[in-house]
């Protein structure tokens, strides 16, 4: 009976230490609203560990090169450039002078924006260059501030400002071969700001592609499926207000009312990060809009059973396809 009532009274201490602990953080969140902005953004997060991303033939792109630009004083972001696979006996050796003149040879080329968390050398999107090489583009991508190895700190006008830079950088090389801005996840956020204002000064892409879009980064926030607060009284106050306190708003939804370029939507059924019905809803919003009444929008989805999930969908077969 002793041994029973000891235990017991641990777990019982044990289960009001983790209800105090669970009841304080969202009064944190609210009196320091960076910490949901670190939430968001997870630049903290490097993901795989110990790459040197000088060095992307690392991770197996023997046809990349590594730069270093600057969009703005006091911040560098680490770009890497992948040639298409077709030039990839020519690129061995190449100095970044050479990478830089290919991008006006006659390829198309795709700014690729990456998500929240880890670095332009994360898993699933070397394995897209890859891909995207094979069918012949030019992939170049980049490190937001605060990201990898790129310096400056975090922001949701940074983030756009950074994108639009390389965006600029690219077509002062590439003549008139088109360029193409693909997001991903949080990336998506970063690119309908980018071609919004592209669009506004009658610069824009040559097409959209969105992997696994929402609509705004508050209802992407409510619907998490690891959010362990959705029910928590007071919700939209305590973690959804210091997110647009922080300047953080990706209005995806908003941003394709303004877009006039081709748009490509991309979402599997199955993402357990951003739920497929935030994809299909951006979609509609996108169809309807009058500034798409001359470009041509698809929502393609993926089904369940592949098991394409959040990150994945480089993986389907049908993708050059799709592209073309």
């Amino acid at each position: 009976l002793y041994r029973r009532y000891g235990l017991w009274f641990r777990l019982r201490k044990l289960i009001i230490w983790l209800l105090g602990v669970y009841i304080t953080i969202p009064f944190l969140v609210k009196l320091c609203p960076a910490i949901q902005a670190k939430l968001v953004f997870l630049n903290f997060v490097r993901v795989p560990y110990f790459i040197d991303l000088k060095r992307p033939q690392d991770q197996g792109l023997n046809h990349t090169c590594n730069y270093y630009l600057q969009p703005e004083e006091d911040v560098t972001i680490g770009v890497w450039h992948t040639v298409p696979a077709a030039l990839w006996k020519n690129a061995r050796g190449k100095d970044q002078l050479w990478f830089e003149d290919t991008l006006g040879s006659s390829h198309p080329v795709i700014l690729y924006l990456h998500g929240n968390a880890g670095t332009r050398g994360g898993d699933h999107r070397v394995e897209l260059y890859k891909v995207l090489s094979s069918l012949g583009y030019h992939v170049v991508t980049f490190d937001y501030r605060g990201w990898g190895d790129s310096v400056g700190t975090p922001s949701e006008r940074g983030m756009t400002y950074d994108a639009l830079h390389v965006f600029d950088w690219i077509k002062a090389r590439s003549g008139d071969n088109p360029v193409y801005i693909w997001g991903h996840s949080l990336g998506t956020g970063v690119a309908t700001n980018v071609v919004r204002r592209l669009c506004e000064r009658e610069t824009p892409p040559d097409a959209l592609i969105l992997e696994s879009p929402f609509t705004n980064i508050r209802e992407e926030a409510r619907s998490h499926p690891f959010s362990i607060y959705r029910y928590f009284p007071g919700f939209d106050w305590f973690f959804l207000d210091p997110i647009t306190t922080s300047g953080i708003k990706f209005a995806n939804d908003e941003n394709v009312k303004y877009i006039s370029c081709s748009l490509l939507i991309l979402h599997a059924e199955d993402d357990p990060v951003v739920p497929f019905h935030l994809g299909k809803k951006l979609y509609n919003i996108a169809a309807t809009s009058r500034s798409f009444r001359d470009y041509k929008v698809q929502f393609v989805p993926f089904h369940t059973d592949l098991g394409y999930r959040h990150k994945y969908i480089y993986r389907s077969p049908e993708l050059p396809r799709i592209l073309r």
